[in-house]
């Protein structure tokens, strides 16, 4: 099972509140995780963009790098760890992306990936002038597909000639070309996303819910699995996972209610907004599923809180589930996070012990 981590691109991770950890995002932050990582034998890295933030108290999200340009730096300074930028595809042209990613894929040979994603939130691109409309909730992953038909075309061709509804490529050429295959990632858990996902991507990055319950995303697991079985495609899952961990349950499980006390009522009501921007979204799709009101101050997403021991097992359970590839972890403090999972937490997984056998 592959483990990644969910670098800190955006201020604050991934707890909105004024009790958890609050630092800005930084060059010297983001390497700092990404090679302690690569130190303990993770397999990948992936930062999110994020153009707008939350605000309130916390400032959350409000002071994001780019996630192309830091990737392309963490390439230069790592050695095998593999890393995914993502792409807002409202943003920048697919045949720009095509040869953004050569660029960084020739830092780093093999290394190198992509997580697509459509838009959610409204005023992350409204404010620039470059939101579509709101049919462009309805019509996303036509877009999408059309996007990634042009990003293959070049990648595998060099040439993309394509009329679509959304693309007009006249004769577009690209070279040098990957020298690798360039794997792609997305996380819509709509039927539509897993669909796309299943036809177009090599793995499905999933939010599943629940405290301590690995085995929340069976059901979405369950889902891709179904749509890559029509498609003939070997496609897996990606959950991703906040962990929480302390060296009792008790340490552990006060740090989470400290946390949970100080959330930013301001952010989480712009989360709220934005998320329910699409009214005809799917029950189970990833705006749904972050905009859940049980425990938001996580985006619902499943978090494990409890002793290094408790947590390795809740690993290794999430891991169990069938069509599951890896997890992605987040933590509160990403820095001391890293070395709680790598010299306290991996060593007890029973899913890691490769790492392990040769010494």
């Amino acid at each position: 099972m592959d483990i990644g981590v969910f670098i800190p691109i955006g201020s604050n991770g991934w707890l909105i509140s004024t009790t958890a950890p609050r630092y800005r995002p930084s060059w010297e932050l983001n390497k700092t995780v990404v090679q302690k990582a690569e130190q303990y034998g993770l397999d990948f890295a992936l930062s999110m963009i994020k153009l707008r933030g939350f605000g309130g108290e916390s400032e959350f999200w409000d002071h994001n790098l780019e996630s192309f340009t830091l990737m392309s730096g963490l390439a230069a300074v790592t050695s095998k760890i593999k890393l995914y930028a993502t792409v807002a595809t409202l943003t920048i042209p697919p045949a720009i992306v095509a040869r953004m990613a050569t660029t960084i894929e020739n830092i780093a040979p093999g290394r190198f990936g992509i997580n697509l994603i459509t838009g959610w939130a409204k005023t992350e691109y409204d404010q620039m002038g470059l939101w579509p409309g709101d049919e462009h909730y309805a019509h996303r992953y036509e877009m999408l597909t059309e996007y990634t038909t042009v990003l293959k075309d070049l990648w595998t061709t060099g040439h993309s000639d394509l009329k679509g509804k959304y693309f007009t490529m006249n004769d577009c050429v690209l070279s040098p070309q990957p020298s690798t295959p360039i794997k792609l990632v997305c996380a819509g858990q709509s039927p539509a996303g897993l669909e796309f996902t299943s036809s177009y991507c090599d793995y499905g990055f999933v939010v599943a819910t629940g405290m301590n319950e690995p085995l929340a995303a069976a059901g979405v697991s369950a889902n891709l699995a179904a749509a890559a079985a029509k498609t003939g495609r070997d496609v897996g899952t990606y959950q991703l996972v906040m962990v929480i961990a302390d060296e009792t349950d008790e340490a552990a499980e006060a740090k989470w209610r400290h946390y949970v006390a100080g959330a930013d009522p301001v952010a989480l009501g712009y989360l709220g907004i934005q998320a329910g921007g699409d009214t005809n979204a799917a029950e189970g799709s990833t705006a749904k599923v972050i905009a859940m009101s049980n425990s938001p101050i996580n985006f619902n997403m499943g978090t494990y809180v409890g002793s290094y021991a408790k947590v390795a097992a809740l690993l290794d359970e999430a891991g169990s589930i069938p069509g599951t590839k890896g997890l992605m972890l987040t933590f509160d403090d990403f820095v001391i996070g890293m070395d709680q999972f790598g010299k306290y937490i991996q060593p007890l997984m029973k899913t890691r012990q490769h790492l392990y056998a040769a010494a």
